[in-house]
């Protein structure tokens, strides 16, 4: 005997976060064609580096968007689980993109640092203000779209924008001042380095999930121990599997052999409500066994 147990969200929730993500993919574009010619026009990396981040950013919120709206899609016979995985998918790849592109400031900032450019620091300051702003106003509306994977993977790129700005801030600032041109790729780096230590943490958060890693806190060996002292008429789980279909959506499978006289049904509704209640699994498929398993071998 099987069973199981569905988990179900309103669509009201998804359609705020589609609107707010496609809002801040709309303003971030916008701007970053007017940053890259700031950029350009007068030489500064640090802008070009948080154009460049902001043409990522596009990319990365464009990403998102179809994310929520596949995730939003019903299952189906192809996908019986339903699209949820979409949303994991894009937080890897927006995570590995920032990765690659804090590498290529890194790079360019130490050739830079070898053979100093002369830059604009007026126009830059300026573009670098408005910059900041722009990327307030996407973080603010990233902020309210929810707290998964995917709109982490895409905050964090409207974040690595906003530190961008800052450092194009301060850098134009200082060669206002003093007219020293390194501080322009020495701030490009600093930039660089506390973007990818978040840009790590969501790659391997979304990979953990796309290999099917067990979910932190649902360690089958506790899932096991707590079902045994919590639900009656229980004489053994095995075969407990957890795994993550999106970054809140827990799923599990397991067998539970009963004792005698006990009840399956009355025995399945308790495991059902215990790993709902206890480690938040409102997708659960349960194998009630009242003798041995059928299964050859145990714990695969």
């Amino acid at each position: 005997m099987s069973a199981h147990s569905h988990d179900h969200h309103g669509h009201s929730h998804g359609a705020t976060s589609e609107r707010r993500v496609a809002l801040a993919m709309w303003i971030t574009g916008g701007f970053m064609v007017i940053e890259a010619i700031g950029g350009w026009w007068s030489g500064s990396l640090a802008l070009i580096a948080d154009a460049g981040h902001m043409l990522t950013d596009t990319g990365a919120l464009a990403l998102a968007w179809l994310a929520v709206r596949f995730a939003r899609r019903p299952a189906d016979g192809a996908h019986s689980y339903g699209y949820h995985r979409a949303e994991i998918l894009a937080a890897f790849l927006n995570g590995a993109t920032m990765i690659a592109l804090s590498i290529w400031i890194v790079v360019e900032a130490a050739l830079r640092i070898s053979q100093p450019t002369d830059v604009l620091a007026t126009p830059m300051l300026i573009v670098a203000i408005c910059g900041l702003g722009i990327n307030v106003a996407s973080y603010v509306l990233l902020h309210g779209a929810g707290e998964s994977l995917n709109t982490r993977g895409a905050a964090l790129h409207v974040l690595g924008d906003m530190l961008g700005s800052v450092a194009a801030i301060a850098a134009a600032i200082i060669i206002l001042q003093t007219g020293w041109m390194p501080i322009d790729p020495i701030l490009s780096v600093l930039v660089a380095v506390l973007i990818l230590r978040s840009a790590w943490n969501v790659t391997r958060d979304a990979a953990h999930i796309l290999m099917e890693g067990t979910p932190e806190g649902l360690d089958p060996a506790t899932i096991t121990s707590d079902l045994l002292g919590h639900v009656a008429g229980v004489a053994d789980i095995h075969h407990v599997h957890a795994w993550s279909l999106g970054s809140a959506r827990p799923v599990a499978t397991l067998h539970a052999r009963l004792k005698p006289d006990t009840n399956a049904e009355t025995a399945l509704r308790d495991i059902n409500a215990r790993l709902t209640s206890k480690f938040g699994i409102a997708h659960a498929t349960v194998q009630i066994e009242q003798g041995d398993c059928p299964d050859e071998k145990h714990g695969h």
